[in-house]
């Protein structure tokens, strides 16, 4: 649409589809060139920093795919719905805390509108390993 790269898709799926002004992102794991940097599970120990970067490079990835579907003189203007998957082992909860770091992100990427509704989920495991899975509904507006 605007000649900006979506990340590429790791199977049969889009990594983006738009609806109107409603932009629909599949989940995004923390991968820099199609190339996985961060695997395996969250641990129990391990403060919430440790997670930063990998959340970050994810939701970067889901802005990556919302802006890959806006026309010239478009601009994501709000994040409707955040969903982060965190590949935790059984007794972690501090899902939120890690999902608080995508919500930073993208809020100070897009500014005003970033924050949105939210659920934070443990899952057993993510495609390829990924410690985090981001998906991300956004609306698209006129700059």
């Amino acid at each position: 649409m605007n000649g900006r790269a979506a990340p590429p898709a790791q199977g049969l799926y889009v990594p983006a589809k738009r609806h109107g002004d409603l932009i629909f992102v599949s989940g995004q794991t923390p991968r820099k060139n199609g190339e996985l940097l961060h695997a395996g599970q969250v641990t129990l120990d391990a403060p919430d920093e440790t997670y930063r970067a990998p959340v970050e490079l994810a939701a970067e990835n889901a802005l990556q795919a919302a802006g890959a579907q806006l026309a010239m003189g478009e601009r994501v203007a709000s994040a409707l719905s955040l969903t982060v998957y965190v590949n935790a082992p059984p007794g972690y909860m501090r899902h939120s805390h890690l999902a608080d770091f995508a919500s930073r992100h993208i809020e100070d990427r897009i500014g005003e509108g970033g924050v949105a509704s939210r659920a934070a989920i443990g899952v057993a495991s993510l495609p390829g390993g990924a410690v985090v899975e981001i998906a991300l509904i956004a609306v698209a507006a006129p700059v």
